[in-house]
């Protein structure tokens, strides 16, 4: 696929099987805060090339990935959050859901992703517009398309941040309960 990381042993890259806690979330978060801003710039070179549409369809595909990706860095793909017991299952899910994160936890679709951009219609209106002035429409297209996906991006890793702290304060002991901070 487009963007896929790659292997640096030649090996399978294996997923965390729990959520990141401590201080790998600060790692974690500033190494896909960077996969972003580098998606961003992809974004906004693909935005300059005066074809109306084109950004849009590569920007729901590199942003999908993207998502995909960060899930998986913080542990909270769909299939890694299948994997724990159901307790912290739920608990993922509530903090999903309270932190807003429409795409921590879930299956990320082209669909779903456009639900996503619909919230943000009129900067996209905008950056197609700006395309049918000559070089100042495209430099324009350009610059809306990187902070438009740069801000959606690092929306999703600061809540994919906040469930994986959410989680971190909930300790899970060998029984499957929750115990509660002091």
């Amino acid at each position: 696929m487009l963007f896929r990381r790659k292997k640096k042993d030649g090996g399978p890259t294996e997923a965390p099987l729990v959520p990141v806690s401590g201080a790998e979330i600060e790692t974690v978060r500033e190494r896909c805060r960077e996969m972003v801003r580098k998606r961003a710039l992809v974004s906004a070179g693909v935005a300059a090339v005066p074809l109306p549409g084109v950004d849009i369809l590569s920007d729901l595909t590199t942003f999908t990935v993207l998502v995909e990706e960060v899930n998986k860095e913080f542990g909270l793909s769909q299939q890694q959050i299948e994997r724990l017991n159901p307790r912290l299952r739920v608990l993922a899910y509530q903090a999903a859901a309270s932190v807003g994160g429409m795409l921590v936890g879930k299956l990320v679709t082209k669909a779903l992703v456009l639900q996503l951009f619909k919230r943000a219609g009129l900067k996209i209106a905008a950056k197609t517009v700006t395309k049918v002035v000559p070089i100042a429409g495209q430099v324009a297209s350009a610059a809306i398309g990187f902070a438009l996906f740069r801000k959606m991006g690092n929306q999703h890793v600061e809540a994919c941040a906040k469930v994986a702290r959410e989680l971190q304060k909930a300790k899970v002991v060998d029984s499957g309960t929750a115990q509660v901070p002091v």
